[in-house]
């Protein structure tokens, strides 16, 4: 039945008419067509969403929060009304639960700096999975070291899935807070984070979503997923760089203490101290990044007029014919993809090409992917390798892009064979 779904969902989705939104796929790189397939590192953005920052630069260009001019209005009601569309778009209580930050590591550094340093104490435990990128590590291993609490790892399976049984084992009565990446960006496995957050709920200990990867690719609830946390960034999502987004249940930031302090997320401040700003703002201190808040605004707006399952299928049809002609490489060892969802990010390996060799190679006949680590390199520890190459799809790539990326593994293999 879900294959019946995925493949009418395809037939539905005009691919060619969505390309033609994205002025960067019309480009020519070494005389070929770009096939941009880096979406897990940054999206490209549609011409809606470049028109929304050009005009707020170009008409309403002021500070927020700090004029009553036209000009100062109007930024302040756009950038506002950005927070209002993200809140819809992942279903949250309220807007004021939606933080503005510059990206989902500024996100989970927020939580860790503000409340991780309130809540958790020495012969705490924070558990996270091996699969996380650094940025749901590294703040982590930062604090740990200051307030001696223990930072423990989910394992995954020879499959490349998280192992659950280990999970149950890990998260104990000392666990403060269970933090998961929502999909990975080197597996593309989509995780069965309801489970983990029952495995949290069960000791009650905080639940955190590292959202960067999975909110580009599908519906996003965060009130179905009553996650406590949830972390995002806009330019993987087709908005601008420099802006992403923590949603957090408002009874939490509440009692969060602020982050960053300065300009804008304060009620008062005397020689004596400083009382704070109402939500959300008591977390974005200084002036904003108003034109990419609005930005991300657009971008939200585009791919709800899309329509995110929609989307989600047509990547899920592409996906698997992705994997299918990867799987019939006898040169390529490809990780994951064995069992369970996946999106369409592939982590592979062409035998004798160094990935970042193959990564310049492909760039030279035009098809754009990264090499390297991926900002995962516990994970990569456990898959026994330092880099691969990661061809990593989205919803304006076409099955004729993927022909090409194999044909140009072919070549990869034939060139480093001579």
């Amino acid at each position: 039945m879900m294959e019946a779904i995925s493949e009418r969902a395809a037939k539905q989705f005009d691919v060619e008419n969505v390309r033609r939104d994205f002025s960067v796929l019309e480009r020519k790189i070494n005389g070929h067509a770009l096939c941009y397939l880096d979406n897990a590192a940054t999206s490209q953005r549609p011409k809606a969403v470049v028109d929304a920052v050009v005009e707020s630069l170009t008409w309403s260009n002021a500070n927020i929060h700090r004029a009553i001019h036209t000009l100062g209005y109007e930024a302040t009601v756009a950038y506002e009304e950005a927070h209002k569309k993200v809140a819809r778009f992942i279903n949250a209580k309220s807007w004021r639960e939606i933080v503005f930050v510059r990206n989902a590591t500024e996100a989970l550094n927020l939580v860790a700096g503000s409340w991780g340093a309130a809540n958790l104490r020495a012969g705490d435990e924070v558990v996270v999975t091996i699969m996380e990128h650094h940025s749901n590590i590294v703040p982590w291993q930062l604090l740990a070291a200051r307030l001696g609490f223990e930072l423990k790892f989910i394992p995954v399976t020879p499959d490349g899935i998280l192992d659950l049984d280990a999970a149950a084992k890990l998260i104990t009565r000392k666990t403060k807070l269970v933090g998961a990446v929502h999909a990975s960006n080197v597996l593309g496995a989509i995780n069965p984070v309801e489970k983990l957050r029952e495995m949290a709920r069960s000791v009650g200990a905080r639940f955190l979503l590292d959202g960067a990867q999975s909110i580009p690719h599908m519906a996003v609830d965060v009130r179905a997923l009553d996650c406590d946390f949830f972390a995002a960034s806009g330019h993987k999502m087709c908005g601008p760089t420099g802006i992403g987004f923590l949603y957090a249940k408002k009874e939490l930031l509440d009692g969060m203490p602020p982050f960053l302090g300065g300009g804008d997320m304060i009620a008062t401040v005397t020689t004596n101290g400083s009382t704070w700003n109402e939500l959300p703002w008591k977390f974005e201190a200084g002036t904003s990044a108003v034109a990419e808040g609005i930005g991300m605004g657009a971008a939200v707006d585009y791919l709800s007029n899309i329509g995110m399952n929609s989307l989600f299928e047509y990547e899920r049809e592409l996906g698997g014919y992705v994997l299918e002609k990867l799987r019939a490489l006898p040169y390529v060892t490809l990780y994951g993809h064995k069992r369970g969802e996946s999106l369409a990010v592939f982590s592979l390996n062409v035998e004798g090409v160094h990935p970042h060799d193959g990564a310049n190679l492909l760039d030279r006949l035009g098809i754009a992917v990264r090499s390297g680590h991926h900002c995962a390199q516990p994970l990569m520890n456990v898959l026994g390798m330092d880099n691969t190459l990661r061809a990593s799809f989205y919803f304006y790539n076409t099955r004729e892009e993927a022909d090409r990326l194999v044909h140009a593994l072919g070549e990869l293999k034939r060139v480093f064979d001579r």
